[in-house]
């Protein structure tokens, strides 16, 4: 039955723009995660950068000591070195990159299981679905947000570079945009966008799989409802399981994404990401692929945890059906 342009007017917003308004709301519940638990992002990709056997190449004085030696030692160094709200550098494009990242993704995800592939009668979504939606979810939103995804990851680093002597390449979120933008073009915005992509559909396939299958198992096979706790449990599993999947894949992008570069925008440390995986096993052993893995499951099972009940929650106050 056709809806009427005047009743149309009359409808909430959430039903006449269903999925501009999933996005907003998406993006929303992950600026609120992103907050929470940034400082555990910049740990994360501190430890991924440092002892890089392809900056030999660069000369052996660009090689720098290790100075942190996990996690925690990481965090204390930033704070006496660089200042407590240093742990927060590089929020203002992460924030940028997870409201179109997560909008993306999770609009992506949500038409591809309610109209591409559909549940069953009976409502079960197979699994096989779920792994090929949560990875086309992720590659979609991750290729939108890649340019945001670039300048979080250089300025990061800003600080390090502080310390180490060395200029600073940023005086801010829009200079570094607009930087990056002259020395490499439209183009250069998108540098490293292959592993990040990578990562995205592994992270996906386990963040937004794991919470979906979790979740629907839970509320069909148990006593337990579509709730805080059924919530709760479901995003515990998905930032493990996307945490074990994405770890590789985000070293390998974090390390393309922030290598120098010529005046062409070419990368000069790595020809590709598979260059990058072959440099990082045989130059520092396979191990070094779960660099930064501890603050990054750290991170992602309080990250996946504050997004998935603030989105359910926020989507229950919007009048939106639940994920």
């Amino acid at each position: 039955m056709s809806v009427s342009e005047d009743e149309e007017k009359l409808l909430p917003l959430v039903q006449r723009w269903p999925r501009a308004s999933k996005f907003l709301l998406s993006g929303c519940a992950a600026t609120v995660a992103e907050l929470a638990t940034f400082p555990l992002d910049l740990t994360k990709t501190r430890l991924q950068m440092q002892g890089e056997a392809a900056l030999a190449r660069l000369g052996d004085s660009s090689r720098e000591p290790v100075p942190y030696r996990g996690m925690v030692h990481t965090t204390l160094g930033i704070i006496q070195e660089e200042g407590f709200l240093k742990l927060w550098q590089g929020v203002t494009p992460a924030i940028y990159r997870h409201v179109v990242y997560s909008g993306g993704r999770m609009v992506t995800y949500e038409h591809l299981r309610e109209v591409v592939f559909g549940k069953s009668e009976d409502k079960h979504y197979p699994l096989w679905k779920s792994v090929i939606g949560g990875m086309m979810a992720g590659v979609i939103g991750q290729f939108l947000a890649n340019p945001t995804d670039l300048v979080k990851v250089q300025m990061q680093m800003e600080g390090k570079r502080k310390l180490e002597g060395k200029p600073l390449r940023f005086r801010g979120v829009h200079h570094a945009f607009a930087k990056i933008l002259a020395e490499g073009g439209v183009r250069g915005l998108w540098a490293g966008w292959v592993p990040n992509i990578q990562r995205a559909a592994l992270v996906n396939m386990g963040d937004l799989t794991t919470y979906d299958t979790v979740k629907h198992y839970l509320v069909l096979n148990t006593p337990l409802e579509d709730n805080i706790m059924t919530h709760g449990l479901s995003s515990l599993c998905s930032g493990l399981v996307a945490s074990i999947l994405g770890t590789p894949a985000d070293v390998i992008k974090s390390r393309i994404m922030n290598q120098p570069r010529d005046k062409q925008g070419r990368g000069l440390l790595y020809k590709s990401s598979t260059d990058c995986l072959i440099q990082a096993v045989q130059g520092e052993g396979f191990m070094s692929l779960y660099k930064g893995f501890l603050p990054s499951w750290l991170r992602m099972t309080p990250w996946s945890l504050v997004f998935w009940l603030t989105y359910e929650k926020i989507r229950e106050m919007s009048g939106v059906s639940p994920f």
